[in-house]
């Protein structure tokens, strides 16, 4: 085999990724509320054991790329496309505007912001950290990010409160630290109240968003059903005002059933956002692309999402592979992961209208002849018995979907 040129390499990469197939149009793609962040697109490689791989990459180039690619959603932290020290100052403004103007020119359309209180050195101790100063400072930066959500249109505010935690136990009187984090929520909601007002818009939907491991050894806040219990817990002087933001591999890194999570979430009418990728159990936060490791677990999620009437958006949390090139984020990792969720998505639509599947719930939901004897143990057991058989059969229609057996295919040995 002779080596590939570097001149010759993009074009190789290209021409297989038009082979692959399967591909759908801009246009198609913007019909779903697929939404792309900043910090996806613009990571570069880096990790704690990993040097960076990518050149960077500015918010106009990403929003750019977005447009082409036919995602019409961006989203950010706010650290993201302004430097910590600009931070409510008038180059802010200046970087504001210079997003606006990337937004509209690329029909594109900001969804979300979101803070970042985990990565600069002030909030080693969280944004719930003892000092006041800190925790002023943490709803100062809380605050401001909720008038550039106005500001930029979006209808989504999310936290992740990664650093809401500690390494040893006793550094932190947990009970507190939750009260001082719900402060700095309060203040987020009562300036959302006050800048909808003055503009004429909606309050955004404030979104929790939870993680059982990293950066702190104990989370405070390490799952959703954590979250759910934190929003009904008194804290929040607006808890209407907030919901969930589940991550699936969040959820996942636990040993949860991401589906059942949701579930749950849906009942509490707090699923408002969901951020989508995909990674493994029991380990760390890998962040692959949605469909890439668990594709089936995917399309009974999806399954669920699509009965329930989720609307809410789709957001494209995960980390392009460090041994992607900036060229291939755009050419094959993005454009590939919201393939892969728009096949998924279609998919589940198949599940939901199957004869096959529809016959055998109704069939479990109606359940055999009913027993004479209420107490007849033995009777119930064996007037269903042959019907329980269906969860094998309905989990088999899954597979042949998700392999398009459903439609026919099959291997001649």
């Amino acid at each position: 085999m002779k080596p590939v040129p570097i001149k010759e390499q993009k074009s190789l990469v290209n021409r297989l990724m038009d082979a692959c197939g399967g591909a759908y149009s801009p246009e198609t793609r913007r019909k779903y509320f697929i939404t792309g962040p900043q910090w996806a697109a613009a990571y570069e490689g880096h990790a704690l054991f990993h040097a960076p791989t990518r050149k960077t990459v500015g918010f106009e180039e990403v929003i750019r790329q977005y447009g082409e690619i036919g995602i019409g959603h961006w989203c950010t932290h706010d650290t993201d496309v302004i430097p910590a020290a600009a931070i409510g100052t008038a180059e802010q403004d200046k970087i504001v505007t210079r997003i606006q103007k990337a937004l509209k020119k690329n029909d594109v359309a900001c969804s979300m912001v979101t803070t970042e209180t985990f990565h600069h050195a002030v909030f080693a101790a969280s944004p719930a950290a003892e000092s006041p100063q800190v925790r002023e400072y943490a709803a100062t930066r809380l605050c401001n990010t909720v008038n550039i959500g106005h500001q930029l249109g979006a209808s989504y505010a999310v936290y992740w409160p990664g650093s809401l935690g500690y390494f040893v136990q006793g550094a932190v009187e947990e009970t507190q630290t939750l009260k001082w984090y719900a402060e700095g929520l309060n203040a987020a909601c009562e300036e959302d109240i006050k800048v909808a007002a003055a503009m004429g818009r909606p309050t955004l939907k404030h979104c929790m968003e939870a993680k059982p491991f990293e950066p702190q050894a104990e989370i405070l806040l390490p799952t959703s059903d954590a979250m759910l219990g934190f929003i009904s817990s008194g804290l929040l002087t607006h808890p209407e005002m907030v919901g969930l933001n589940p991550e699936y591999l969040h959820e996942l890194m636990w040993g949860a059933a991401p589906r059942a999570a949701l579930a749950r979430a849906l009942l509490c009418g707090k699923l408002w956002h969901f951020d989508i990728n995909d990674g493994y159990r029991l380990k760390h936060d890998v962040d692959i692309a949605v469909g890439l490791v668990n594709p089936l677990d995917w399309l009974n999620v999806l399954v669920l999402l699509r009965s329930h009437g989720y609307n809410g958006p789709f957001n494209l949390d995960y980390k392009p592979p460090r041994t992607t090139s900036n060229h291939g984020v755009f050419k094959v990792s993005f454009p590939t992961a919201v393939d892969r969720f728009i096949t998924l998505w279609e998919m589940a639509g198949d599940v939901l209208s199957d004869p096959i599947i529809n016959e055998a719930t109704d069939a479990l939901k109606a359940g055999g002849p009913r027993a004479k004897d209420v107490h007849d143990v033995e009777a119930i057991t064996k007037n269903h018995a042959e019907l329980l058989t269906l969860h094998e059969l309905i989990a088999h229609r899954l597979v042949q979907i998700l392999i398009g057996a459903h439609r026919g295919r099959h291997y001649a040995l």
